[in-house]
């Protein structure tokens, strides 16, 4: 078993108790995890892919098969078409369904892996015609319905692909394209608009305007990826079957999450009572709180490597874009001012096209946390679950900088797994 720590160091490790397997999926690369000796639980598949990411290798496969369920740990495609990662994640699913040992399959998406889960049972239960409405930035171009999972796992999803880049964007960009020309009336680094090393405190009209000024900045660069669109469909484009589309200034990883690293005021807490689960394994009933520190302190908006989000015009506007009105804002509890029904890169609009169980998790640790709230006030199948784990950082380790005392949390990755394994029972 492959296992990654908090940090970042990669070890090997036998456990004799499960199996690892390499397989080929039509050129989709994938291990296989499942418990050496069958349990009452072991046909019960769970298929585990991100929209961006190799989760080949991650720990999250051996952890629940170590506890009796037979894992699918998937490859992902970096860019490009989110069509492409649902045909990938289809033939994943196809592949289960032919073994004999296997009879339910649930997907988990974590993090970015929630937008396309939710995109792909969406489509899978409703039709590829779901998404293709007149209102979508990007029509679903998929020929065909993709088999239907029996459940759904999203463990600390994150707002969604487009969400997260729409909050990526610096507005302080003045000439799209550069990334040396940036108006420093936007600098979130600069003391005088609310930037405190200690934990930034931005007033109410510096995060008004900046919210403004992105969710500007984003419709122009839909309308810019619209417009190449359609040159390339009518054969004008620089290639026949899409090209390239770089955006400086907006990549998606946290350091460019702009505001919510540096003050954590925002997305602060829930506006309900939900499950808390803590690191000795006990729940509690609470309002739930985010539990971090500040992190990050400059920009890296003027990289390349760190600042550029590099993707195609299609992968753009199927996996990257959504509609941000005037209304834009990141509050303590929630984001507003985006229409969800223009985009399929978001699991907070897919939910809502899902029928099947589905178990909805956020980790304290990290203020993605609060997505798991925004998906479940929309969801509406009939069985559905949410949880928090209380310090748990957005890779399931405790957040060990936000803990008064050492050892405070606990074991929030046994917690979550043995949480997440009580849940699938239902299935076996």
């Amino acid at each position: 078993m492959i296992r990654v720590d908090r940090n970042g160091t990669v070890t090997r490790e036998e456990d004799k108790t499960i199996r690892e397997t390499f397989v080929e999926i039509d050129r989709t690369n994938a291990m296989e995890y499942a418990p050496v000796n069958p349990t009452r639980t072991s046909h019960v598949a769970v298929v585990l892919m991100h929209s961006d990411m190799n989760y080949m290798g991650i720990q999250m496969g051996p952890a629940l098969a170590k506890r009796g369920y037979h894992v699918l740990a998937c490859a992902s495609k970096e860019s490009g078409e989110i069509e492409k990662k649902i045909e990938m994640l289809d033939k994943a699913v196809r592949f289960l369904r032919q073994d004999p040992e296997v009879e339910k399959i649930v997907l988990m998406g974590h993090s970015g892996g929630a937008t396309l889960m939710t995109a792909y049972q969406s489509i899978a239960e409703n039709g590829p015609q779901i998404y293709q409405g007149e209102e979508m930035l990007y029509k679903c171009t998929l020929k065909y319905q993709p088999e239907a999972a029996d459940g759904l796992m999203l463990i600390d999803a994150n707002y969604g692909n487009g969400v997260m880049s729409l909050l990526s964007l610096d507005p302080a960009v003045e000439e799209e394209g550069n990334a040396r020309k940036l108006n420093p009336e936007f600098d979130i680094f600069s003391l005088a608009n609310g930037y405190d090393p200690a934990g930034a405190h931005y007033s109410e009209a510096f995060k008004k305007k900046y919210h403004a000024a992105q969710a500007a900045r984003n419709e122009r660069l839909i309308a810019l990826a619209q417009e190449r669109l359609e040159k390339i469909q009518k054969g004008e484009g620089r290639f026949a079957d899409d090209e390239p589309f770089v955006i400086v200034a907006a990549d998606q990883p946290k350091p460019n999450n702009r505001m919510l690293p540096e003050d954590t005021s925002l997305l602060s807490h829930t506006k309900g009572e939900y499950d808390l689960v803590h690191g000795d394994g006990t729940v509690t009933h609470e309002q739930i709180h985010c539990l971090r520190t500040p992190e990050i302190d400059r920009s890296f908006s003027e990289t390349w490597g760190m600042g550029a989000n590099k993707n195609t015009v299609k992968g753009f506007l199927s996996a990257q874009a959504i509609h941000a009105t005037e209304e834009f804002a990141v509050l303590e509890d929630g984001i507003v001012g985006i229409d969800w029904k223009t985009a399929y890169s978001s699991p907070i609009g897919n939910i809502d096209g899902i029928s099947v169980p589905a178990l909805i998790m956020g980790m304290t640790g990290s203020y993605e946390y609060l997505a798991s709230e925004m998906i479940y006030e929309r969801a509406r199948m009939e069985d559905k679950t949410i949880a928090f784990v209380r310090g748990a950082s957005h890779m399931f380790f405790p957040n060990r900088k936000a803990e008064k005392t050492p050892g405070e949390f606990g074991d929030t990755e046994n917690a979550l797994y043995d949480y997440m394994a009580k849940w699938l029972e239902r299935f076996a």
